[in-house]
Formats: structure tokens, sequence, C-alpha cells
């Protein structure tokens, strides 16, 4: 990173914490009453959700809860409902946002719960989460062939997982798989649960396009704002960047594994206008 990306960096989050505190100056003297709209933020790791909830903190609506706020998550792990509540409660905006990557398996339950609420499902092309998982996190390959036999060991990655799911990576992730053909296992793993939950039939979730979402911002965003009640402004999304898509060339992956993820893509693309 040059001096120049250093100093963006550094404009950039004291731009975000004066707009963050701006924001709760705002909403506690003009509180807007309850009931308030939860928003989730759904979608696998490195998919694009926290480039989709800054730009949703920017709008003046929104009281914006990212998975590193020890009020609202214990180690990236969404607190227990009613804690949710408590927070949604005592705040001021008309939109109460908050991530859930790590409770994909539960996105029913949880529009129920936190209702009235509406979820956003990022989906990104397997092959840079791929890219980008291997970066980001070590022993993907140990974890995938673990889920494979013990689908509970892990705090949160294989709950929800299907028998059909759990079969699959019983017979694909072998001992020599690769860090980053395990990696688009995961990629299948998680977001096949959009289907297996009947997401794609459920009215309170708009599923989300990474690749439009930035190449196009201001209509993609501008049909995101739509969904969830809120007006679009094209300041909000104009620090959108396509520079992350196939930032990198294709990873080599199991021939298995690619067709795999080439499956569970055209699903989704049949889903999409």
């Amino acid at each position: 990173m040059g001096k120049a990306d250093t100093l963006g960096s550094v404009v950039e989050r004291v731009e975000r914490t004066a707009l963050v505190w701006s924001k709760r100056v705002r909403q506690r003297l003009a509180p807007v009453p309850p009931p308030h709209l939860t928003v989730l933020v759904a979608g696998m790791q490195r998919s694009g959700t926290n480039m989709l909830m800054e730009v949703l903190e920017r709008s003046l609506a929104t009281d914006v809860y990212h998975e590193r706020d020890p009020r609202a998550f214990d180690h990236y792990q969404m607190r227990p409902v009613p804690v949710i509540h408590r927070l949604r409660a005592r705040s001021g905006a008309s939109h109460f946002v908050i991530k859930a990557l790590c409770e994909l398996q539960r996105m029913r339950e949880l529009l129920t719960e936190l209702a009235p609420a509406r979820g956003l499902f990022v989906l990104r092309r397997y092959q840079d989460v791929a890219n980008s998982m291997v970066v980001s996190f070590e022993n993907i390959a140990y974890q995938v062939r673990r889920l494979a036999a013990e689908p509970d060991y892990h705090p949160w990655l294989g709950q929800g997982m299907s028998a059909e799911t759990q079969a699959i990576l019983a017979r694909l992730a072998h001992d020599g798989i690769s860090e980053r053909t395990a990696a688009a296992l995961e990629w299948y793993l998680r977001n096949v649960l959009y289907f297996e939950q009947g997401l794609d039939r459920e009215p309170d979730v708009l599923l989300v396009p990474y690749e439009p979402l930035v190449t196009r911002p201001h209509e993609e965003l501008k049909r995101v704002f739509d969904f969830i009640g809120l007006e679009y402004t094209k300041r909000v999304g104009a620090k959108v960047s396509p520079r992350s898509i196939r930032r990198r060339p294709p990873p080599d992956l199991d021939p298995e594994v690619e067709a795999l993820c080439e499956g569970l893509t055209a699903r989704f693309a049949a889903l999409l206008p």
C-alpha cells in the first residue's frame, strides 16, 4: 500500500466516524418512532457484504451494526435476539441494519423474530470468493474435511447443512484437496442455503448479485434501497468501485467442485432479471 492509499484510508475512516457521530446526534434529537424496519445483510464471507453495509451506513435514515460491533456481536456471531430487540428499541433510526453472515442458516427464523424485517442476500462469483478467502483465512481445507465428518464441530459454519450437502463434502473433500478448491466448496455450502431455506420464494429477501452492484452501482443500489423503503441518492453509492472483480486469475479448482459451483451459479442466474 502506497502513501496515497494510506492517506486515503485515513481520510475515509475520519469521514465515516464523523458521519456516524453526526447521525447519532441527529437521531437522538429527532428519533423516528417504532416500528423500525430490521434489514439483515446476509451472504458468505468475502462476498461484498461489508461494502453494502458501508453504503447503507451513508444513509441518514439507518442505524448500522457491523459484525465487529460488540454491542450486537460476540466473535462475529450475532448476540441473542432479545439483545438485538433492545438495541433496535433504543434506535432513533427508521432502519436498523445488521450483518447476518454467520446466521445464514437462520435467515427465515430471524425475519420472523425481528419483524418487521427484510433481508439482502449478497452473491459474488465463486472464483473471486475462493481467491479472496485463501488470502484472508487459513486452514480452509482442514475445515471442509472436518465438516464432512463432524458438521457440528464448528461454531456456525456447518449449522443448517443438509444431509445432501454433507454427502457432497464427504465425496469431494479428500485428503489432497487444495485450499482454493476447499474455499469453493465452502462457497457452495453457504450459498446453497439460499435455496434449501426457501429464500428464493421469500418475498422479504432480495438477491443482490455483487458484480452488477459494483459495475452499475446507482442502478443496482436504487433497486436495493427501493426494496427496503429508503430514498437513494448518488451520494451514498459514490465510492463503490468494480476493482475487485477478476482481480486475480481464475483459481485452479477440482473439476467436480467447479461443476458443482457452476450448477449453483446457474440456479441463481435463473432468478435474476
